[in-house]
């Protein structure tokens, strides 16, 4: 990535940078804090911060756990590469059951399906299960509006509660990870970067991905201008027939309220290419959950979810 300038310099690309930030983040984190946990679903943003946690130890194995929250309804390709990779590096992991949840009654399903709201409770739970201080997340600021307003460092109060307010300044890349007893800190490594840049350190890294994020042959159906894959979560109704489209998906979660978007990009190259022309975020144009207000992403929040 790096490389010597037209003067004979040596100059940092802008993933190098990237990197370098994310990297510095991960061993702030474990010198400053007790148990810290990296979310991992097996999408890409989660897979890009697990290869640069394996990055910042090596050659010392990642001191951290991971913590999948499981709605359920995950898409079956995913879980098989999230489990591979665990094994593959020997890692630990921690799931968190949303049909856990749901059976004994301390959740109830909601009458549209969608589990993604109901991943609050179990994150929540875990964290305080396992005493865990710093909670790793994927998440980047150009994905959503309330997103774009979070620090690296985001301090989460007793009940996991999200305050804009209590935001701490970040100058320089210091960090203040200071929290009272039951409180916790949410780390976002990937803060800075952008999708296209998730994209194009994958190509470079040559991360393998979950095949789902290519272009597919797949039975979707249209609902409120996405395509969503049928199943068990209550999908398609009688009035939304079936279609076999060729798609892949830009962001991975419940099936229930992550689309589709129609593509022919089958090569990581391909997809760089469709994402610097699209206008659209990926969350902005897949995920039905981001849809339910005009503030969801930040109400959710304030509850305690990523």
């Amino acid at each position: 990535m790096s490389g010597f300038s037209d003067d004979g310099l040596y100059a940092l690309s802008h993933l190098d940078v990237l990197e370098s930030e994310a990297v510095h983040i991960f061993r702030e984190v474990a010198g400053e804090f007790e148990r810290p946990v990296i979310l991992f679903s097996g999408g890409k943003d989660s897979i890009v911060m697990l290869h640069l946690a394996l990055k910042a130890f090596a050659p010392a194995p990642v001191p951290f756990t991971l913590l999948h929250v499981d709605t359920g309804h995950n898409f079956p390709e995913v879980l098989a590469y999230r489990d591979r990779v665990v094994a593959e590096h020997g890692l630990r992991l921690h799931v968190a059951s949303v049909q856990e949840f749901i059976d004994d009654g301390r959740l109830r399903e909601r009458p549209d399906g969608t589990r993604n709201p109901l991943q609050t409770a179990p994150l929540l739970d875990a964290i305080e299960q396992n005493r865990f201080d710093a909670v790793f997340g994927g998440g980047r600021r150009d994905e959503e509006k309330a997103r774009a307003k979070e620090r690296v460092f985001s301090l989460r109060d007793e009940f996991g509660s999200w305050d804009p307010r209590r935001q701490r300044p970040e100058l320089w890349q210091l960090y203040n990870g200071r929290h009272a007893p039951g409180e916790h800190v949410r780390v976002f490594p990937l803060s800075n970067w952008t999708e296209l840049d998730v994209w194009q350190y994958i190509a470079h890294e040559k991360i393998e991905l979950p095949e789902i994020y290519f272009a597919h042959e797949r039975e979707v159906f249209s609902r409120q201008g996405m395509w969503l894959a049928a199943g068990d979560w209550g999908g398609p109704k009688d009035t939304e027939p079936l279609e076999r489209r060729r798609v892949r998906y830009r962001t991975v979660g419940d099936m229930s309220c992550t689309g589709a978007v129609e593509s022919d990009a089958v090569t990581i190259e391909d997809v760089i290419t469709e994402i610097a022309v699209s206008r659209l975020t990926e969350r902005g144009a897949t995920r039905a959950d981001d849809k339910l207000s005009e503030a969801a992403m930040e109400d959710r929040k304030r509850e305690g979810y990523f």
